[in-house]
């Protein structure tokens, strides 16, 4: 299984947010902390919001907040959420896909049963679990 590099970025986000819930962090924060693209990482969190997974506040002493508790998020809600428009092949596509073995293909059946073997697993994860804080650098 492979997840997209957007969701990947959105659950370090989330991860990083869990690590210190009481507090708001700005995006670039977040990007310049994991390496990543701030405008990618503004598109993630535009999404992350849209899902209901975290709060935003613009403007001075705004920033980004989970909108719930890290205890009440899973793991599997994200990545569905994240990746619906995400066929695992082609035949798992909305329309089909165009796949010439689709009549008689015995793959898709076993490659579904491994999709749901994974998100059970992620289902079973929560936010929590996997909260991230920086080590802490002595003073």
């Amino acid at each position: 299984m492979r997840l997209t590099t957007f969701t990947d970025f959105a659950l370090r986000a989330l991860m990083r947010l869990a690590g210190e819930p009481t507090r708001s962090f700005a995006t670039g924060e977040i990007a310049a902390e994991f390496g990543i693209s701030r405008h990618h990482l503004a598109k993630v969190v535009r999404d992350l919001a849209d899902g209901g997974f975290i709060a935003t506040q613009r403007g001075a002493g705004g920033g980004l907040s989970l909108a719930r508790p890290a205890q009440s998020i899973t793991l599997g809600e994200v990545v569905r959420t994240l990746e619906r428009r995400q066929g695992l092949v082609e035949c798992f596509s909305a329309d089909g896909g165009h796949c010439v073995l689709t009549p008689r293909c015995r793959l898709k059946a076993k490659l579904a049963a491994a999709r749901e073997a994974f998100m059970r697993e992620l289902d079973s994860t929560t936010l929590a679990e996997c909260a991230y804080s920086p080590a802490r650098r002595p003073a």
